[in-house]
């Protein structure tokens, strides 16, 4: 009976979080938050296929933000300097990110530490060749008058169109990851996850699903550039730094690597801190960031969003108190272990020495 109660309380909860989310753009609700909305939802699409990729198959990307750039730029020469539909420049900007992922599939030969390098030199190698190649891509200023996205007579020509435009494709990203997780191929990359010899053992062939992986991943970062490209009339390089591919992989980590969902609550999360909370605090922004980030790590290392989960699972609807008194104790044993082994009374195996 609590079980029932709790899995209806759960979809009305998700109901509650929907309409809140339909009603975003209006003036008279939140509308002052609607590019933010928009922002969430396009790095929601890169965020997943991290997912998939890290948290799933167990691979490295560092450069992720460079797919993105593709999709961005690629939509955009097509529909400015040659006038081709902006929706066929969508497509042709996905098959042309899925050709070079297919590409750089033998990177994935590399592992560990070396596997991350050469992903982050791909996103620095594209980054710069859309810095210099100025003929094309207008160099650091970028490009202006990317067309808007229409449908027949209809255009999204404001903020409030393209937000329910940017979120129905976020949805039906989110819905398509999350029956690949639940489906025979989830099964196969939680097994190359866990270990890539034993997955072959078990007949998976492994290196056809790191890039079968990697190459969705990549088309759903360049479909974000894309729609990020007609939704901004304007694109430069400084949209995908390097570092962006960064940003991205802690969104990944914050709402947890193992969850469809936990990359929408990561990127939320991460930019309402930075873009709304954070800003306030001028130069020492990225300094508390940082504080928030490491706490995160230490306590809850299998995402926020997994931990609440979890905890929500485990206690039901009023987990949300005992969470955090056990998170908080969790923190004080740490903080007393810490001071005790300083003053010499604690071993560093934990144990109490004689005085």
């Amino acid at each position: 009976m609590f079980a029932a109660w709790r899995k209806r309380w759960r979809w009305s909860l998700a109901a509650v979080l929907l309409a809140v989310g339909m009603l975003v753009p209006f003036d008279w609700f939140l509308g002052q938050y609607t590019h933010l909305g928009i922002m969430i939802g396009l790095f929601t699409m890169v965020v997943v296929g991290l997912c998939l990729l890290m948290g799933y198959t167990g691979q490295v990307s560092l450069g992720h933000a460079a797919f993105y750039g593709v999709g961005m730029y690629v939509s955009a020469i097509l529909s400015t300097r040659y006038e081709v539909n902006p929706w066929l420049a969508m497509l042709v900007a996905a098959l042309l990110t899925a050709a070079m992922a297919l590409a750089l599939g033998p990177i994935f030969r590399l592992r560990g530490n070396y596997l991350a390098l050469a992903t982050l030199a791909v996103g620095f190698i594209i980054w710069k060749v859309a810095e210099l190649q100025s003929s094309y891509t207008g160099g650091p200023d970028g490009m202006t008058g990317v067309p808007y996205l229409s449908v027949g007579g209809f255009e999204f020509d404001s903020s409030f169109r393209r937000y329910y435009l940017i979120w129905g494709f976020c949805l039906a990203i989110l819905l398509i990851s999350q029956n690949i997780v639940n489906s025979r191929t989830g099964r196969a990359l939680r097994a190359i996850h866990g270990s890539e010899a034993a997955a072959e053992s078990l007949g998976i062939n492994v290196s056809r699903f790191k890039i079968k992986i990697f190459v969705l991943s990549a088309v759903y970062a360049s479909l974000a550039g894309s729609l990020f490209a007609h939704h901004a009339i304007h694109v430069s390089p400084g949209s995908f730094h390097p570092l962006v591919s960064i940003d991205l992989v802690v969104m990944a980590v914050v709402g947890g690597l193992a969850s469809i969902w936990g990359a929408l609550f990561g990127t939320g999360t991460m930019h309402i801190l930075n873009d709304e909370i954070l800003i306030h605090y001028g130069k020492w922004n990225m300094v508390i960031s940082g504080l928030i980030l490491i706490i995160i790590l230490i306590f809850t290392p299998q995402g926020l969003f997994v931990a609440l989960k979890e905890a929500y699972l485990r206690d039901g609807v009023w987990f949300l108190p005992k969470w955090f008194q056990g998170k908080w104790r969790d923190a004080s044993s740490w903080v007393l272990l810490r001071r005790e082994r300083w003053r010499g009374h604690v071993g560093a195996d934990g144990g109490v020495r004689d005085p």
